[in-house]
Formats: structure tokens, sequence, C-alpha cells
């Protein structure tokens, strides 16, 4: 069985930092394309960041630039979201999702329509 599991969700106050965490069991991120999205009630899900381990390619939406840094481990079974300067728009259920694709990272908002595998989410809370 495949699942994504994140981890590393909060409550921090703005300027502050996090780490989340996406797991994979049952298989391993090699040759997938891993993105982080984010969704806040009411409001359509967003792309965050991306990354491609085969060509170590990474994207990041243009209001995270900076501030985000995406990463995966050497055993290809965990990407991380690393945030600095947490601001309180950052608030959001962040989720991780997975493609098996020779394409890697591109439009996270159109890409998001074909991903292989999500997890279940964990909430950011950013208090001014």
């Amino acid at each position: 069985e495949a699942q994504l599991v994140e981890s590393g969700g909060g409550l921090v106050q703005a300027g502050g930092s996090l780490r989340l965490s996406c797991k994979a069991s049952g298989f391993t991120l090699a040759d997938y394309a891993v993105g982080w999205f984010r969704q806040v009630p009411g409001k359509e899900r967003e792309g965050v960041s991306c990354i491609n381990d085969l060509d170590g390619f990474t994207i990041h939406t243009d209001s995270v630039v900076g501030r985000f840094t995406i990463s995966i481990d050497s055993a290809k079974t965990t990407v991380y979201l690393q945030m600095n300067n947490l601001e309180p728009e950052d608030t959001a259920v962040y989720y991780c999702a997975a493609d098996h694709t020779p394409f890697g990272c591109r439009d996270l908002d159109v890409q998001m329509d074909k991903m292989d595998y999500w997890g279940k989410g964990t909430l950011v809370s950013v208090s001014s």
C-alpha cells in the first residue's frame, strides 16, 4: 500500500519557522515529482513548491520565494518543506502529493490534477 503522510505543522508566531515532512510508505519517491500544496477554507487549493530529484529542479510560487525551501532525503522516502519568516497569509492546511512522471515539476496548478498520491494534510497556523 502506497501512502504519503505529512507532519510538522503547528501554531507559530509571525516571523517564526516550521519544517514540514512528507514521508512515503510502501514506495520510494525516485522518479516522482513531489509537490506541496495549501488550502484555506473557502478558497481554491494552490501549488506552493515542487521538487524533482532526477534533475534537482525545484519551483516555488512567487509568494514564498526566498522564504521556503524544498528538499528530499537520500533514501528518497521523505520530502521536506522548510518554511522561514512565516506570515499570517501562510496559514493553511498543507498537503504533499507525488506524480510519477518523466516530465518533472511544471505548472503546479495544472499538475495538481494529475498527482498519483496525496497525503491528508497538516495544519499550519501563523499568528500576528
